[in-house]
């Protein structure tokens, strides 16, 4: 039967209110014109059950590189993922530490996008949680509706896997993405990325992201009171290294524990260590005190300074404290300023510290070593091998030369520019899905950005998703599923998110 323009019209008038009713969905032009909507919408609710099953079963199997977990198993696990989900030519990229994995989808499309996968999680203790965290259950959380409960569930594997759906959707539709795909994947995120540079700068991976538009990595990052979502700009960069006191290093207190009554005739390494982690900071620990820390330290620009206050303003406080845990921000600030400082501020953090006996009970010992785990987040325009060098050159000079110091990982902060078109694409799929948006000079938060914004890659790099969930690096992490709240899209919403961001990508100008 022939089609009128008029009907066709009307049809895709109507399949895009059927959307619509999906969890605040709105399709672009791109793919409402394209016909293909119908079809892929049906596929992402049939397909729904398997999309939450493969997300459950990916937690299932975690990778934990600081632990050395699961390592090669996750590797092949995110392999098998890309290829499933209809990637080519996967390869499992070998490292001096953990793999990478790397695919593309040529499907003959003019444009080419990149999108940046992690497949280890973090480190957990089964008895902080409510569920056991690799079990993924499936609980009713109040105010969200049905979630999975897991160790990665929305940091990253719930996101991922709403991304992966979107893929499959299509496929299932008979429908092929709008635009070429670079799967680029790193088993290292939670550590620092010390070897992504490794894969990415891999001649056949080079080339094949050297052809994209940019780079994203799935999120779910809506506010339950909103919907809102912020589209950063950037992230800072971050150093993960260790400091250890020992009395072996030293050459005072004991080369191992002894006996705490010797503490009387004999120096502490614990007690030096504390020492070496005080000079670090200011005496509140706000401000880190590292001689030429603030050298390169770029203050944030009038237009950095404007997308803050919009910020401030169309985000909660309340929501934004609630989440967090926190009665105040540093110095009492006001919202505003204390957003400034968050994405302005480089910080020195103890994410750590262990020494001695630390089980049940007491042990009365003198240690004979300490070490702290730091966290250094960077602003532009530091660098990590600057602020190494410049922490190194600190402890030596504040007398404390044998003090070890281990870097285990990190990078640069990045940057993208706000009139890239992987940002545009952002804004457009987010205003209509009725997500509020708002631009951020920074994220807080590290991702490995840099790796691809800088040379050799350079591109712009960006963050992406609708949906929602909390709690990475915490137990009880989770990721919505069925959502009952209106202002937030569940796995459905998310993926048809994914699917519209692909067309808007390959049609925005």
């Amino acid at each position: 039967m022939t089609v009128t323009a008029d009907r066709r019209a009307l049809l895709t008038g109507a399949a895009a209110l059927a959307a619509g009713s999906v969890f605040g969905f709105r399709p672009g032009p791109a793919l409402a014109q394209s016909g293909d909507l119908p079809a892929i919408q049906a596929a992402v609710a049939a397909g729904k059950d398997a999309s939450t099953a493969r997300i459950q079963d990916w937690i299932r199997n975690p990778s934990i590189a600081a632990e050395n977990l699961n390592m090669p198993e996750g590797a092949e696990y995110m392999a098998r993922l890309a290829r499933d989900a209809g990637f080519s030519d996967v390869e499992i990229i070998p490292t001096d530490g953990h793999p990478g994995v790397f695919g593309v989808m040529d499907v003959g499309a003019p444009r080419w996008l990149a999108v940046y996968f992690m497949y280890d999680v973090k480190q957990f203790d089964p008895a902080e949680w409510s569920s056991p965290p690799l079990e993924a259950a499936l609980v009713d959380k109040e105010g969200f509706g049905r979630v999975i409960v897991g160790r990665g569930a929305v940091n990253q594997k719930g996101p991922e896997g709403a991304f992966l759906a979107a893929l499959h959707a299509l496929r299932a539709a008979g429908k092929s993405p709008p635009v070429n795909l670079v799967l680029v994947c790193e088993g290292e995120e939670e550590i620092g990325s010390p070897h992504f540079r490794q894969v990415t700068t891999r001649p056949n991976v080079l080339a094949a992201l050297k052809k994209c538009e940019g780079v994203f990595i799935p999120t779910g990052w809506q506010s339950p009171s909103t919907g809102a979502v912020t589209i950063n700009l950037g992230a800072k960069g971050i150093i993960e290294c260790e400091l250890t006191a020992s009395g072996a290093a030293w050459g005072r207190g004991p080369a191992r524990d002894i006996h705490s009554s010797q503490k009387a005739n004999v120096d502490s390494p614990a007690w030096r260590l504390v020492a070496a982690l005080s000079s670090l900071v200011s005496p509140d620990g706000n401000t880190p005190a590292i001689e030429g820390w603030f050298e390169h330290v770029r203050d944030l620009t009038p237009r950095e300074r404007e997308l803050i206050a919009a910020s401030a303003e169309a985000n909660s406080e309340a929501d934004a404290k609630r989440a967090l845990g926190v009665q105040t921000w540093i110095d009492d600030l006001p919202w505003r300023q204390s957003l400034e400082r968050l994405a302005s501020q480089p910080t020195v953090n103890i994410e750590g510290l262990v020494a001695g006996y630390t089980g049940p009970g007491g042990k009365t010992v003198l240690p004979g070593s300490g070490t702290a785990k730091l966290d250094m987040r960077l602003v532009p325009n530091q660098t990590v091998d600057d602020c190494l060098a410049k922490l190194r050159a600190h402890l030596d000079a504040k007398g404390f030369p044998d003090v070890e110091v281990r870097f285990t990982g990190g990078y640069n902060p990045t940057a993208t520019a706000e009139d890239s078109r992987i940002i545009r694409a952002q804004k457009a799929v987010y205003d209509r899905a009725g997500a509020p948006s708002t631009l951020y000079p920074r994220s807080a938060g590290s991702w490995p950005g840099c790796v691809f914004t800088d040379a050799p890659v350079g591109l712009p790099a960006g963050q992406f998703g609708l949906g929602h969930g909390s709690g990475a690096h915490a137990p009880n992490e989770y990721f919505v599923i069925d959502s009952t709240n209106p202002k937030v899209a569940g796995l459905d919403g998310a993926t048809l998110g994914f699917v519209d961001f692909l067309y808007e990508m390959a049609s925005i100008s």
